[in-house]
Parts: C-alpha cells; sequence; structure tokens
C-alpha cells in the first residue's frame, strides 16, 4: 500500500494518484517476474492502527497484491549463509541478458544515458555526499572519488557513443539488489524495480546488472559477483571493456553510500560504517577501472617484449608492438625477418616516425574505448615518449612509463639465443640504440635479468599505484557476512 506523501520527486497525495503508481509498479515489475505480481486490490475504509481513518484516504485504498516468495531462497540469505548460488546467478544472468534484448529502447532511453548525463548524475551524487564528509566520510575519499569518476568519463566519450549506437541503452530494473532476488527451483524472479523516475531506469544494461554485483561484493563476495558479470557478459554477447564494468559498479556503489549517509541522518547510527564501506568500494574499482597506457621500453635483450605481453595479460589491457607495426606499415609478415644496420632499411628515422605515429594512433581509438593499452617498443627517442605523454593527457589516461634493464652480458646472450622469428636487433645494433638513447628520468627502472615473475611484479606495483590523486591505492577488506 502507498504512503500518501509528497517530495522532489513523488506525489501520492490522492487515492487516484496511489492507484496510478500501483498499476504502474504491477506493470514494469511483470516484466521480470510476471506470475508474482498479481493484481491491485481495494482496501475499504482504511485505517492507521489506532483505528482512526487514514489522511487523504478515499472510500477505497489501493493495494498492490503479491505472491508471498520463500524468505529462505532470498538471494541474500543463500549468500551470507554460505549455500552454493553459482547456477542460480548464471541463471539470473541469462534471465537479464534476455530480458535486456527485448527491453524497450529508443532515443528519449538513450537520452538518460549519453556521457554527459552520466556525468551528471556523478555529479550529483557525489554533491550529495560533501555534507557528511568528515562526520561519515573521510574527505579526501571523497575527492578521489570526483576525480576518479571525472576523469574516466572526460577521456571516454567515444565509448558511451558506441554503447548507444549498439543499442546497450535499455528501459531496465534499475535497483537490482540480493535482497529483491529470490531463486526459486524454476527460475530466478527480480523484484522491486524502480518505478517511480523512468529517467533512472534508462540506463545501460551492463550498470544495471552492475548493481547486483555491487551488492554481491559488499556481502563479502567478489567472486559470485565475477561470476554473475562474467555469464552476463556471455549471454549477451556484450564487449563492454573490463573498465566500464569497473566504472558501473563504483557508480552504483556511490548511489548506496548516499542512501546510507541519509540513514544516518535519520537516527541509523550503524549507517555510518556502512556509507563508508560503500565509498572504499567505489573507490576500489574506479582505481581498478581507470584507463592506462603503458609504456614498455629498453634495449633489445632486456626482456621488454616478454614483459609487456605478461603484463598486458595481467591487467586485460591490449598489447601494441613497434616490432609489428613496423612491418605491416611495410607490407612485410610481421613473422618474417627484415634486419638492418641501425637506422638503415625499415629502421630508418622515417620509417620509425611512422612507426611511432602509428603506435600511439591505434592506442588512441582504444583508450577512447575505455581499453588500456601497454606499448612494447624501446622508446629510445624523448620526443616519441613526449607524444605518449600527450596521448594520455589529451585521453585523460594515467601513464605508466617503465623502462627494462639487464646487465650487458644477459642482453646479449638473449640476443644471440633469439630464432628467427625474434627480434631484428644485433648485438651491434643494441649497442649502437643505447649510444643513441635519450635520458629516460621519468620512467620506472624494472630489474629484467632475473625471473620474469619478479619483474611483472613490480611492474604490476607501478600500474596499481598509477591510478588515483597522488597515486593512492586502497587496499579493501571486505565485510564478512
Amino acid at each position: 500500500m502507498k504512503k500518501a506523501v509528497h517530495n522532489d520527486f513523488l506525489d501520492f497525495r490522492t487515492p487516484n494518484r496511489r492507484r496510478a503508481a500501483c498499476r504502474r509498479e504491477i506493470e514494469l515489475n511483470r516484466r521480470l517476474a510476471p506470475d508474482v505480481y498479481l493484481g491491485i486490490s481495494e482496501l475499504l475504509r482504511p485505517t492507521d492502527p489506532t483505528g482512526r481513518p487514514v489522511a487523504h484516504a478515499g472510500p477505497t485504498e489501493p493495494m498492490v497484491v503479491m505472491r508471498r516468495m520463500p524468505e529462505e531462497r532470498r538471494l541474500a540469505t543463500l549468500v551470507t549463509s554460505g549455500a552454493p548460488v553459482a547456477d542460480d546467478l548464471r541463471a539470473l544472468a541469462r534471465t537479464m541478458a534476455r530480458f535486456h534484448a527485448g527491453a524497450e529502447r529508443g532515443d528519449h532511453i538513450t537520452a538518460d544515458a549519453t556521457r554527459d548525463t552520466i556525468a551528471t548524475r556523478w555529479r550529483d551524487n557525489t554533491a550529495a555526499l560533501h555534507p557528511y564528509a568528515g562526520p561519515v566520510l573521510d574527505p579526501n575519499l571523497l575527492d578521489a572519488l570526483e576525480q576518479l569518476s571525472t576523469r574516466f568519463l572526460d577521456g571516454r566519450a567515444p565509448l558511451f557513443t558506441d554503447r548507444i549506437a549498439h543499442d546497450r541503452i535499455i528501459d531496465g530494473h534499475g535497483d537490482l539488489t540480493a535482497a529483491d532476488v529470490f531463486c526459486l527451483h524454476d527460475g530466478p524472479r527480480a523484484l522491486d524495480c524502480l518505478e517511480f523516475d523512468d529517467h533512472l531506469r534508462h540506463i545501460d544494461g551492463l550498470d544495471d546488472v552492475a548493481f547486483l554485483a555491487m551488492d554481491l561484493e559488499r556481502l563479502g563476495h567478489p567472486d559470485l559477483a565475477t561470476v554473475f558479470l562474467d555469464a552476463y557478459i556471455e549471454f549477451s554477447a556484450d564487449p563492454a571493456p573490463t573498465a566500464l564494468r569497473h566504472h558501473y559498479i563504483a557508480y552504483r556503489a556511490v548511489v548506496r553510500t548516499k542512501v546510507a549517509c541519509l540513514r544516518h541522518d535519520q537516527g541509523d547510527e550503524a549507517a555510518a560504517t556502512d556509507a563508508e564501506q560503500h565509498a572504499e568500494l567505489a573507490l576500489h574499482h574506479l582505481e581498478q577501472g581507470a584507463v592506462r597506457l603503458a609504456l614498455v621500453g629498453g634495449l633489445p635483450g632486456t626482456g621488454k617484449t616478454t614483459l609487456a605481453g605478461a603484463l598486458a595479460d595481467r591487467f586485460g589491457a591490449v598489447l601494441l608492438s613497434s616490432d609489428r607495426i613496423r612491418k605491416e606499415l611495410a607490407g612485410i609478415d610481421p613473422t618474417k625477418p627484415a634486419g638492418a644496420p641501425f637506422r638503415e632499411g625499415l629502421y630508418t628515422e622515417q620509417h620509425t616516425a611512422q612507426t611511432y605515429t602509428e603506435l600511439l594512433r591505434r592506442a588512441r581509438t582504444l583508450l577512447g574505448r575505455g581499453e588500456s593499452v601497454v606499448l612494447d617498443a624501446s622508446w629510445i627517442d624523448a620526443r616519441h615518449r613526449a607524444a605518449a605523454t600527450d596521448l594520455a593527457l589529451d585521453t585523460s589516461s594515467d601513464l605508466v612509463a617503465l623502462r627494462c634493464h639487464a646487465t650487458a652480458d644477459t642482453a646479449e646472450r638473449r640476443i644471440a639465443g633469439r630464432g628467427a622469428t625474434g627480434s631484428d636487433a644485433t648485438a651491434a645494433v643494441a649497442g649502437a640504440m643505447r649510444a643513441a638513447m635519450d635520458p629516460w628520468p621519468d620512467a620506472r627502472p624494472i630489474p629484467t635479468g632475473g625471473r620474469l615473475a619478479a619483474a611483472l611484479d613490480a611492474a604490476a606495483a607501478v600500474w596499481r599505484d598509477s591510478a588515483g590523486p597522488a597515486g593512492r591505492s586502497v587496499l579493501l577488506t571486505a565485510p564478512s557476512g
């Protein structure tokens, strides 16, 4: 039964308005739970607990009639009790993918999910948190949320344009939490969608399911959040970059931070902890999802190509190689040798300039679409590094500069041991490059003469610390069930 409330976003002061709201609630929720929302009933002569007539009530009061769900099958209950739910989550992911495939679309819906509209929602939500900076939330944490969310959105216009162009914006559920999902023997039921504001339901499908992923993580099960999102990506064939998953999870966590702060205002002291945990969760995902441009450079034989590939694999980044692009531009099979003395053949200054220009052009496209990029090249010329720095600034991406180094004996041994499909560089070329290399004081030196695992861990630490104001890195401790 609807309360006779009136505020900025609701007006339920008359029975007819409440009846219309009941009809809308049933209509929207039947999309995912048609057998749960049974219809409207009318309560005669409604009274409050003292027996007095309810204010503003008419001769009857509309009520939504629902089929009661078994409490023990509530997803939040199952998760906190440690029950196995992976199969249920896959079933829910399939249900949501099918629902999104057939959900309403249109210009009026996509208008609510442009990059600028999403940026406005972020600003509104973080602005609502400012009164709680100090009493409830760490002011530095709030500043970081604002900076990182803005930074991601500033550089990702092509990503959000692409999401709209490929019909990823739908009229969704809008409030998918573990408390409102029931895992029944014949499939899941998702209840209580956001019905009071259509604009807040007009979202990216990935944003819709990110709400539940965030909630599962809040319950202490990031593994289940991954299971659910991976299954949704599979069933929906969604090519979204990992960074967008992190961004939407962070947004949903900030929304819940605001809700917890409001509860704290109403006298719920425990809500302060809830707000802080959600804010930390949001910051964690903004840092994880920050878009990086990594330059992995060094002289021949220092293992830069091996490290670049391992770094890209660890963080799901796209790897671009100067050696491969150089030969593609020349129309040569990238696996075929094309060795030449330093700055001759394919390695003249003109060919090299064209190679780096194309390397950065491809990186720009990927960064704008939310993909982090690892660039494998020698980076001996400061001009090329300056161009990469400009690219990172233009795309609001975090620059990670890594310079691989090993002893001369190690490098020479590696060069001598390469097969026919290895690098074109010889020991003589390596020596000439060493003499020509411009100083690179901004790069983090990575020792690569020993085990790859040690070098990768060192590079990964630089990668992780690159995101956030002053490289702030947050270690999250998930709350217990």
